[in-house]
């Protein structure tokens, strides 16, 4: 059996290069990707909590602040700015600051946090009787659903 080579796939990239090319160009020094991801080196993490860049066209980058303090802040750190970014190989020359509204991520608990306080913790709330089975259950789950968390269970799913 012979295997016809299409002249379509004869100059194709392997999927691994066409990677390894787009992974070279985000790490490349001055791009906007890079830009982003060194964002709060760049400006200190106090000024990258409250602003962060919008746009960056050609050598000049928009930056938004949440606050007129915080672009008065920028206004006042441009030549210090300017020069982070020069010497972390962008070819910035001009700042343009903005007031917008920076959505920030929700802070999640950290599951140590929620453990702390659940209501199944018998060590942290005590135990009891269920009123519903008599069955010993900690407190913490009769005082959130006024029995215990297999008594709950059960009521869910409708039995």
């Amino acid at each position: 059996m012979e295997v016809l080579k299409s002249p379509l796939l004869s100059g194709a990239t392997p999927l691994s290069q066409c990677l390894d090319d787009l992974e070279h160009q985000w790490n490349r020094k001055g791009s906007s990707a890079t830009l982003w991801r060194d964002w709060p080196h760049l400006v200190g993490p106090q000024l990258a909590m409250h602003c962060q860049p919008l746009a960056l066209h050609g050598k000049r980058l928009t930056i938004g602040a949440k606050h007129p303090y915080w672009c008065q802040v920028l206004q006042y750190s441009r030549t210090q700015l300017l020069a982070n970014f020069r010497s972390a190989g962008f070819a910035i020359r001009d700042l343009h600051i903005q007031r917008r509204h920076i959505a920030t991520a929700p802070v999640l608990e950290r599951e140590e946090e929620i453990w702390a306080r659940h209501p199944s913790r018998y060590d942290v709330h005590g135990t009891g009787c269920c009123p519903a089975c008599g069955s010993p259950a900690p407190a913490g789950e009769m005082a959130l659903w006024g029995h215990c968390g297999f008594c709950r269970r059960s009521s869910l799913s409708g039995q």
